[in-house]
Parts: C-alpha cells; sequence; structure tokens
C-alpha cells in the first residue's frame, strides 16, 4: 500500500498546483503540515505553469492499493 501526503495550494492565476510528499510520517500534524505550506509559499522556491502559489488550499494522505495479476 502507497500512502502520499498531497498539498494543495491556490495560485495567482486563480488555479491551483499540488506537490506530493511520498511515504509521509504518521499521525499527520494539521498545524505542522500548514506551517510547512506557509513556509513553502514564502520561499518562492517553486514555480508551477498554473501560476505564483499565494495561499494554503488543502491536504490529504491518499491510500493506494495495487494488485498485480500473473498473466497465463
Amino acid at each position: 500500500m502507497a500512502k502520499t501526503l498531497e498539498l494543495q495550494f491556490a495560485t495567482d492565476l486563480g488555479k491551483f498546483a499540488k506537490l506530493t510528499v511520498d511515504n509521509p510520517v504518521e499521525p499527520i500534524d494539521p498545524a505542522a503540515v500548514k506551517l510547512a505550506m506557509e513556509q513553502i509559499i514564502a520561499s518562492n522556491a517553486f514555480r508551477p505553469t498554473t501560476g505564483v502559489l499565494v495561499a494554503v488550499d488543502s491536504a490529504r494522505v491518499v491510500e493506494r492499493n495495487v494488485t498485480d495479476y500473473q498473466l497465463i
């Protein structure tokens, strides 16, 4: 089972940008995640094609189950 932490930001163009973190440390601390997202915005380290990051929108953990089948 693969888990990712998805961080979604609002941009100056009225769109959204998403950053993902593989295998996040759990339990997730919402206050720490929000603070980290605010620091990412302040750093201007990311320039997505959807615009400049301007606000925290949301965060969520996504679990993905993959089942491989051997074909005969």
